[in-house]
């Protein structure tokens, strides 16, 4: 966002999932830019005020607590999403898919960010830079899927860059100068990504991440909304 920088000064900075592996990296970096936020506010399950993506009520005062701080909301980060735990595995065959696990991939990974779209995206001012990204995955990739396997996760994450595209079109039309764009964040060592990376693939910390992230987010042009970046800069197929 370095079109028009100056105008995100004094701008308020939310990260959701603030107490994640990521989350709480992007929380630390931001905070070390007092230059380009006022505030940084960082919303999670055991936050205060808490935000759950099961329950619209606790998005909707979250964002409440925002809009309240009177400030222009410029950056929002959604760090939040699900791949294994509560019993449930990524898929390696069709004929492990569960309703339950897909039912609950779909629910954090698509229909949670849809909700933090409906509340949060209303808040960026009509003027000036502003950014709303969500954590995606290039495994969400339909054009880059080779091969196979997890189902719910990739079915998930494919709604959510849809998702994106479709916000996307109508933020434009209040706010030209804000974007809403998918970020693929690389494979990251947290408690989502550590169980499943290959040998000799490159772990990124947290830290690195949110370097990356960030740096990623300081570049964009309103040109960028609506689409799909990964975590070095590039364009990811849909």
């Amino acid at each position: 966002m370095t079109h028009d920088g100056n105008q995100r000064g004094g701008g308020c900075a939310v990260v959701i999932g603030a107490q994640g592996g990521i989350g709480a990296a992007l929380m630390a970096a931001l905070q070390a830019r007092p230059d380009q936020f006022s505030q940084v506010l960082g919303f999670g399950r055991h936050t205060e005020p808490a935000l759950n993506l099961l329950d619209e009520a606790s998005i909707a005062q979250c964002a409440a607590q925002v809009a309240g701080t009177g400030l222009p909301l410029r950056l929002v980060i959604d760090a939040t999403g699900f791949l294994h735990g509560q019993g449930f595995e990524p898929e390696k065959t069709m004929r492990q898919i569960d309703p339950a696990h897909m039912a609950h991939a779909f629910a954090i990974n698509a229909i949670g960010p849809a909700l933090l779209m409906k509340h949060f995206l209303p808040l960026m001012p009509r003027q000036g830079a502003a950014c709303f990204a969500t954590l995606s995955a290039k495994v969400g990739s339909i054009g880059d899927n080779r091969l196979g396997g997890w189902y719910s996760y990739r079915a998930a994450k494919a709604a959510l860059n849809q998702l994106v595209r479709t916000a996307s079109v109508e933020l434009q039309r209040r706010a030209p100068q804000a974007v809403c764009v998918a970020l693929h964040p690389g494979t990251v060592d947290t408690g989502l990504s550590q169980p499943f990376g290959k040998q000799g693939l490159k772990l990124h910390t947290p830290e690195e991440c949110a370097a990356n992230l960030l740096a990623v987010i300081d570049g964009f042009t309103p040109e960028a909304t609506g689409r799909f970046w990964s975590w070095d800069g590039a364009e990811l197929p849909w």
